[in-house]
Formats: structure tokens, sequence, C-alpha cells
């Protein structure tokens, strides 16, 4: 067995070097990577609505007055713009250095491509957009698809190519 090294968020150097080659471990042969995975996306994401909702209320005590100012002109951007931030959110935090949202940083997870390397701002968009997708049509019953997998991936996970892992077993991974 080997262990391999994953570069944190800021290390310009190996910003997009693979955790694994191949496909993602599988949680027999490196469990702690996705131990207590289903518990901890519920509570990272309860954390990430906190989040938008207060963003989002910022956002619309600062538009209602752009939408009073235009005298109601506005008005259709404002519901634009709230329709579209929580994808936004999840978007640009995934895809980004440290491909995890806060809530998921809160909880030490993070989402990586399915070969391990850091997943790029359309795959975290596919992944997000199938997420909303997916809880809008299924609510929580998405979490349903993790039980009959051992990594614990949902559908938008799958779909996506991506897989949520614990950040803090990340970095010594049986090869």
């Amino acid at each position: 067995m080997r262990a391999v090294s994953v570069s944190k968020a800021g290390d310009d150097q190996n910003d997009r070097a693979g955790a694994w080659s191949g496909e993602a471990p599988d949680a027999l042969v490196s469990p702690a990577l996705y131990e207590g995975i289903r518990v901890k996306r519920v509570v990272a994401y309860a954390i990430d609505l906190i989040i938008i909702a207060g963003l989002l209320t910022v956002m619309w005590v600062v538009g209602i007055f752009f939408v009073a100012v235009s005298l109601g002109l506005l008005a259709p951007v404002l519901a634009l713009a709230t329709a579209l931030f929580p994808i936004a959110y999840h978007t640009s935090l995934i895809g980004g250095p440290a491909s995890a949202t806060v809530g998921m940083r809160v909880m030490d997870l993070r989402v990586v491509a399915w070969n391990g390397n850091r997943p790029g701002y359309a795959q975290a968009a596919l992944q997000t957009v199938l997420f909303y997708v997916s809880v809008t049509i299924a609510t929580f019953l998405v979490l349903t698809v993790s039980f009959f997998n051992p990594r614990g991936r949902c559908l938008h996970d799958l779909l996506a190519g991506t897989v949520t892992v614990n950040d803090l077993h990340l970095r010594a991974i049986p090869g």
C-alpha cells in the first residue's frame, strides 16, 4: 500500500493533482474516506442553507431599495438573482480551490471528481443543478440512492461523476 498526498487549497503547484489514479477507492479498502458521509452531508447542507438564507436576506434588503427606486422595473432581476444565487454559491465553492462549500469545510468534507482530481466549475455546476433538480423532485429521497452504494454517492454525484469524501482522510489513501 502507498499513501497519496493531496495539496491543500491554495497550493498552486499541485492544485489540480489527483488524489488517486483510476476510479475512487473502494469503501472496503479505504473506509475512512466514506465514514459518516451521509450524516455529514446533511449537516453541511443545513449549514449552507443558513448561510444562503442570510445572504439572500441581505440581497433582498438591498434589492428592494433598487426595486423601489426603479418603480418596480428591477423586480424581475431580483427574482432571477434570488433563484440563481444558491446555484452560484455551490458551483463557485465546489469548483473553487477548496472543492467544498462552507458547510462542507465545517464538516471536513470535500468533493472530488471520480478520478480524484478537483472538479472544475463545469462539473461543479452540473452537480449543483442535478442536486437542485433532484431535491425539487424527490426532496430528501435523494439520499436513498446513497444507501445502495458503499461510497455514499447520491444520484447527482453519480450523474456528475463526483464523489464526496472525508477531507481529513484524503491525505493518506491506500493505493
